[in-house]
């Protein structure tokens, strides 16, 4: 007997997951005693320092020692018990400080204690970022949080993913992290998206959502939210200002500053220096920079993606012996998450990259921020700066700044309290690459381009930022500049022709009235001797040109007006007469045939001229308005009928009554006619009394109908069921059996059988039958020989002969 303990399967057996256990509701959850906690935190006392020391769930703890997060950041102590209280916060520290953590516990904690879970519950928390990376890591934190015991269904929207799969998966959602535009996506165009009981909006870098670049799609999500909510708003230089705070609709916010009274707006582990350097020596001194620091984390600021490019491809080829990376808006998401990845990873690289990566990305151990082209205000530079010298560390930032820009962003910063100072390069240690760089775009034609992309991007850059102090294109040398980036000369920029155009224009208009000034000034036999020239307008250029009327004569030959033929002594003689060139002309007009076209409706029909001015006018049947002839363009109007249509009334379209009285489709009707039919309102009950008067008479009419249909229904159904009783018993009594009616013609049916019969019957007499003396035998013999006879009659079929080789063929046939 087997041993109960042992089966017959050959593999260890597994216990089945019940799926739908891990999406209940936790009973053992001790709401009530969490909710005491919260509300006995003291957040006046601000004596909070360890994460040990808040009211936090199981599953957050768990979380958090397994991140190694022990100890609270300055921002974290302060505003986190703020946070799992219900205020709204405005939270602005330092780059580097631990902001994200700030809004990721109180999301966990908060939907924790409204036991938020589940696909009935809907979405409870709504995280929003400006960039895709950003975002991603937000949601990368949530996830190392909330992964110990918490059972929220947490998703991550951003552009350059599927958005199917995005809106077939945001039904199940409770906490979503996303950035603004694809959220409005989602809101306006996924059915099943509900926001209706959203508790929580969180905005990181909020100063940046708030601005002019998100502003239309914030406004957008915040209609669709509801207006009882918590809202969380941090960045590192946050915004206060009134239109804001009432655009978000926040209840008493909470402003938690934690650096305020800091001397400085930065970590104080980050050195910050500048460089005077001229736009033409940027590339030298950041490839100088780039050789001497090939050990190092770098991360490199420019003013566009296609600097970015040039950049990246122009150092990749000569080789600086580090690895090089760039990242810009232009790229797809799987390549900016792959770059990113590499790039924080990496110990020793240098990332190229635009202000996308400038905030909230938390790249570990970067070494120096160069910043090649000047941000576009101080608050982006403490955001760009901000990637290194995070958590304590320490970290070094560099500003390449031109000549032109220095005093205007110095006294930015200034004001943003950003200690920094001026720093020399080495010249020795300084390498040209200028000759290596024409050359590369000599012979390499794609990067030619791509040069030619870059200088027109950065100036177009710095021709639209709005601060003009700092940003001063023309003091910038742009032939330099080009020449630096391999190109032999400045591409021509539209919007730098057209202001160089003006004031060339202004500038010759100065000149000639100071020439017309000074020409008055002088004696008339100095202005003799030196007489100036005529200006020389475009049209003079134009009618002074050469070889401009090749062909010129044949074709007004061609085209010319009857009417101007006498003015045009060009084409015809003094006299009047075709000159001598005209028998030489190919293809020369000798008489004009006017074509057969009915111009008798459009003719003018009565005449009258204005002698005061010397003007004709002209009355056109159909027009209600007169044509004014005072110019030979205008005359030459009345010989196009399809001309003077234009000045043609517009037609009316026309509907009849049942009176055969035509109207317009649509007439306006006389104000007092109105008011003297009564009060609108009585007016509109009088149209629907009408209107249901001639619905119930059209209603009775319909139900009359319907009904005789119905009669003539039935009557046509008894009518075949009679005819078909009556030609079952015709057939009943005739054959004595009764036959079914298919609607078949009886009586051709009879007769087919009738001569089907006689057929049989003839067959059987001429087969003689078998009788009782015949032996099988002899019958089979007999059927053989007629089936033989049968044979020798019909004969073989001969074919008719076509050739004299048939006709032979034949005739020897017959002879054997």
């Amino acid at each position: 007997m087997v041993a109960p303990s042992v089966t017959g399967r050959t593999r260890p057996t597994k216990v089945k997951k019940h799926a739908s256990a891990q999406k209940r509701k936790r009973d053992d959850v001790d709401v009530d005693k969490l909710e005491a906690a919260v509300a006995g935190l003291d957040v006046k006392d601000g004596g909070y320092k360890n994460f040990s020391d808040l009211p936090l769930s199981e599953p957050t703890t768990q979380g958090l020692k397994s991140s190694h997060f022990a100890v609270m950041t300055d921002i974290q102590a302060r505003a986190i018990p703020l946070a799992l209280k219900g205020h709204d916060i405005l939270g602005a520290a330092k780059t580097g400080s631990g902001k994200t953590l700030s809004f990721v516990v109180p999301v966990l904690e908060n939907l924790y204690r409204l036991q938020h879970v589940g696909m009935d519950a809907g979405l409870g928390a709504l995280i929003i970022s400006p960039t895709r990376e950003l975002a991603i890591q937000i949601f990368d934190v949530l996830r190392l949080l909330g992964r110990h015991g918490h059972m929220f269904a947490a998703g991550l929207v951003i552009g350059g993913k599927s958005i199917e799969a995005e809106q077939q998966a945001l039904t199940r959602m409770n906490i979503l992290v996303g950035t603004p535009g694809r959220i409005l996506q989602h809101l306006s165009q996924t059915v099943a998206f509900n926001v209706d009981d959203l508790k929580m909006l969180v905005l990181d870098e909020a100063d940046r959502i708030l601005d002019m670049g998100f502003q239309r799609d914030v406004d957008a999500i915040i209609e669709y939210l509801p207006k009882d909510r918590q809202t969380l708003l941090f960045s590192a230089t946050q915004s206060r200002k009134v239109s804001d705070l009432a655009r978000l609709s926040l209840q008493d916010p909470e402003y938690v500053s934690v650096h305020s009274e800091d001397r400085t707006a930065t970590p104080k582990t980050l050195q910050q220096n500048y460089i005077i350097c001229p736009l033409e020596d940027k590339l030298d001194t950041l490839w100088s920079f780039i050789q001497a620091s090939k050990k190092s984390k770098i991360l490199c600021f420019f003013a566009s993606a296609k600097l970015v490019r040039f950049v990246y491809e122009s150092f990749r080829h000569m080789q600086p012996g580090i690895p090089l990376l760039h990242i810009h808006g232009r790229q797809k998401q799987a390549t900016r998450l792959d770059v990113t990845s590499k790039f924080s990873a990496s110990k020793h690289s240098c990332l190229f990259a635009t202000d996308v990566a400038a905030r909230g990305l938390d790249f570990p151990a970067v070494d120096f921020v160069i910043q090649v082209d000047c941000p576009e205000d101080a608050d982006t530079y403490i955001h760009r700066v901000g990637r290194t010298a995070r958590y304590n560390r320490e970290g070094r930032g560099v500003l390449f700044l031109a000549p032109s820009e220095e005093e205007g962003m110095l006294k930015r910063l200034e004001t943003k309290k950003v200690p920094i100072e001026i720093i020399n390069v080495r010249q020795k240690k300084r390498q040209s690459i200028k000759s290596q760089v024409m050359h590369m775009c000599f012979k390499d034609p794609a990067l030619k381009y791509l040069a030619q992309k870059a200088f027109v991007t950065y100036a177009k850059s710095v021709h639209l930022q709005k601060d003009k102090e700092v940003f001063k294109l023309k003091e910038y040398d742009l032939e330099a500049f080009a020449t630096s980036l391999g190109l032999p000369g400045a591409p021509r920029i539209k919007f730098l022709r057209d202001s160089n155009a003006k004031q060339a224009k202004q500038a010759s208009t100065a000149a000639i009235d100071v020439s017309d000034s000074s020409d008055e000034a002088e004696d008339e036999g100095s202005a003799a001797n030196q007489k100036a020239k005529p200006v020389r307008t475009k049209y003079d250029r134009m009618f002074e040109r050469q070889n401009q009327d090749v062909l010129a004569d044949h074709y007004q030959r061609l085209v010319r007006d009857d009417a101007n033929e006498s003015s045009q002594s060009k084409f015809s003689g003094l006299d009047g007469e075709p000159s001598a060139r005209d028998d030489d002309d190919f293809l020369a007009v000798k008489r004009r045939i006017p074509a057969e076209a009915d111009i008798s409706d459009i003719e003018p029909q009565e005449t009258k001229h204005d002698s005061s001015a010397g003007h004709r006018v002209v009355n056109l049947p159909g027009a209600s308005q007169p044509l004014v002839i005072d110019s030979n363009r205008r005359e030459k109007l009345l010989k196009s009928k399809k001309k003077l249509l234009n000045f043609m009334d517009k037609g009316k379209k026309l509907v009849y009554d049942d009176e055969g009285n035509p109207h317009e489709v649509y007439e306006l009707e006389d104000e007092e006619d109105f008011k003297a039919r009564g009060l609108p309102e009585e007016q509109r009950q009088r149209f629907l009394q009408a209107a249901q008067e001639v619905v119930q008479k059209a209603d009775v009419v319909d139900k009359a109908t319907a009904k005789a249909k119905r009669k003539e229904k039935i009557r046509k159904r008894k009518e075949r069921e009679r005819m078909a009783t009556e030609s079952g018993k015709l057939e009943k009594d005739e054959g004595g059996v009764e036959l079914e009616d298919h609607g078949e013609d009886l009586l051709a049916n009879f007769q087919a059988d009738a001569a089907s019969s006689d057929d049989d019957e003839a067959r059987q007499e001429g087969k003689r039958s078998k009788k009782w003396f015949d032996s099988d035998s002899e019958g089979e013999e007999r059927d053989s020989k007629k089936r033989k006879k049968g044979k020798r009659k019909t004969g073989p079929t001969v074919e008719q002969p076509q050739t004299l080789e048939d006709m032979e063929a034949l005739a020897a046939g017959l002879l054997d």
